[in-house]
């Protein structure tokens, strides 16, 4: 049985409803999947952007519920941590393709590193970013 980690793209595809992504992740056994910590970063930063922008203050219960769901959806998940083992495939990757060092990347190529090594399969619909770790399995749910 192969890991599959999603990505924050996917993960933000299956909160919204997603069809095709979200019959996918209900094929899957609870152990079958997982989520990074990096991934609940980028997730969690994007709702502290909205729900301090005072664009969006008439949407509060709206934003909140959503904040909640999402909350939800990730206890639900297991959760991989950035581990020692992942920084080292991190920094390697790094060393060895030095077009991984771009700032715009490294939260990407850490989901990549903890995906590696749990010897998973990355769901994302990021091929161009992703295609650029050396050895990674990709798999884009939404095709």
């Amino acid at each position: 049985m192969t890991l599959c980690v999603l990505d924050s793209d996917h993960i933000s595809l299956i909160l919204r409803g997603h069809p095709q992504v979200t019959n996918r992740l209900q094929a899957l056994a609870p152990a079958q999947w997982a989520v990074t910590v990096i991934s609940i970063q980028e997730i969690f930063n994007g709702w502290i952007v909205n729900l301090n922008d005072p664009r969006y203050q008439d949407r509060q219960v709206e934003l909140y519920t959503r904040l909640w769901q999402t909350n939800q959806f990730f206890q639900q998940a297991q959760v991989l941590n950035f581990d020692l083992a992942a920084q080292k495939c991190y920094d390697s990757s790094r060393l060895t393709c030095p077009n991984l060092n771009k700032r715009r990347l490294e939260k990407d190529v850490k989901i990549a590193a903890i995906a590696q090594v749990n010897q998973a399969i990355m769901a994302t619909r990021n091929q161009r970013d992703f295609t650029l770790v050396p050895d990674l399995q990709l798999d884009d749910w939404t095709l």
